[in-house]
């Protein structure tokens, strides 16, 4: 996950829109000629993804723009420690 991309998503796309592309790239995954190569840069697209809703949310629910990106980070690092 990199902050700077969830925030750039976040700022840029309404969550509609990262929800379907979401929904696009699993079912990407879901076929079966995909390699494991593209399974990592897909990976990697989706945690992105699912990072700028997150955030999004912490957002709209009304905290700092900040605030939600720092908490968002702080529970990924604590999820890796454990």
């Amino acid at each position: 996950m990199k902050l700077p991309v969830i925030r750039h998503l976040q700022k840029n796309h309404d969550q509609q829109t990262l929800e379907s592309t979401l929904e696009v790239l699993e079912s990407f995954c879901d076929h079966r000629s995909v390699t494991d190569e593209e399974m990592d840069v897909v990976g990697e697209l989706i945690s992105n993804i699912c990072g700028a809703i997150e955030v999004q949310k912490m957002i709209d629910e009304g905290m700092s723009e900040k605030d939600a990106a720092n908490n968002f980070m702080q529970k990924v690092l604590g999820s890796i420690d454990r």
